[in-house]
């Protein structure tokens, strides 16, 4: 069933619930979140690095029997982020032992373990650094690339197809703040169900700015459902921003219902009490379920040096 056909069948709208809608007080420990890499484990991605040019990492593609450590620790991860909390954080990558550019490659392999590797742009970049390089959000440039918040989002919500599973490695941290925050879109869901929210609305259609990330015969905009239902699982397309613009670029207003039902789910998006904040410290991945988990990277002041400025490697899989 496609995401159209899923939402133009939605008549009434049903909590979630379950592990996946869970808040700050309900979610399990962080404890429980991080999973540290096993020496056997760490033995197989050295190997891989050993092997690997690093010019050529993309090129290689993992066959899970060659790490079979590494494979029964991504197991109960996949399952996590598919079906559980939506979020794991995995660590180990010490640079020490690998080396930065060594770090990627066993980034890449691990990656391969959760999902396809998904092209993050037009180019077809498979690895994609997340720093600031001096660039506005008014001006064009994704989130990504600059130092201002984010927003609570999900990535590539203006494109036909959604990554399902988003992988960042932290490289570099900043000299302050760019915190790493989530939020689960399905007990976001849940909570305007209860509010009586207008929920055929944000069922509805509405028009993403596609950030030049379209082919030159395609509009610099396109609709998508914010919720949708992809049999029994909820998927969301959000970034407050890439909207505003995508409707002024559109020459489509937002209408009075649209624009109190977005303000009824920000408000939702704001609430401390339903999301998570951590920082990732170098070494460490973060991988979150790009379907009903929405982040938000706060604002940051980065170091003055560039080899010590804030250096994320993101990945997309499909799973």
């Amino acid at each position: 069933m496609t995401e159209s056909g899923a939402a133009a069948q939605v008549t009434e709208y049903k909590q979630v619930g379950g592990p996946r809608a869970w808040t700050a007080a309900s979610v399990d420990d962080p404890v429980d979140w991080v999973t540290n890499l096993t020496e056997f484990s760490l033995l197989e991605l050295e190997s891989f690095v050993a092997e690997t040019e690093a010019e050529r990492v993309t090129e290689t593609r993992i066959d899970p029997r060659t790490m079979p450590s590494c494979t029964r620790q991504a197991t109960p991860l996949r399952q996590q982020i598919e079906s559980g909390r939506g979020f794991v954080l995995i660590d180990g990558l010490d640079e020490a032992r690998f080396g930065r550019a060594g770090s990627v490659t066993a980034y890449w392999a691990l990656g391969q373990l959760l999902g396809a590797p998904f092209a993050q742009n037009v180019e077809g970049t498979l690895l994609y650094d997340v720093r600031d390089t001096g660039q506005s959000v008014t001006g064009g440039a994704r989130f990504s690339v600059t130092n201002a918040e984010s927003t609570f989002h999900t990535d590539n919500a203006f494109n036909p197809a959604l990554p399902d599973v988003i992988g960042l490695l932290c490289q570099r941290t900043a000299k302050s703040g760019g915190r790493s925050q989530l939020i689960s879109g399905c007990s976001v869901h849940d909570q305007l169900c209860d509010l009586g929210a207008d929920m055929a609305t944000l069922y509805g259609e509405f028009l993403f700015d596609r950030r030049s990330q379209h082919g030159p015969d395609e509009l610099p905009y396109a609709p998508h459902h914010l919720f949708a239902l992809d049999g029994d699982e909820l998927v969301m397309r959000y970034m407050a921003y890439y909207i505003e613009v995508g409707h002024e670029k559109a020459g489509t207003p937002l209408t009075d219902a649209q624009i109190a039902a977005l303000s009824a789910l920000e408000s939702q998006l704001k609430r401390q009490d339903l999301m998570v904040e951590f920082d990732l410290l170098p070494g460490q991945m973060m991988f979150t379920n790009n379907r009903w988990i929405l982040h938000n990277r706060t604002a940051f002041e980065d170091h003055s040096t560039m080899e010590d400025r804030r250096h994320y490697v993101r990945l997309w899989l499909s799973r």
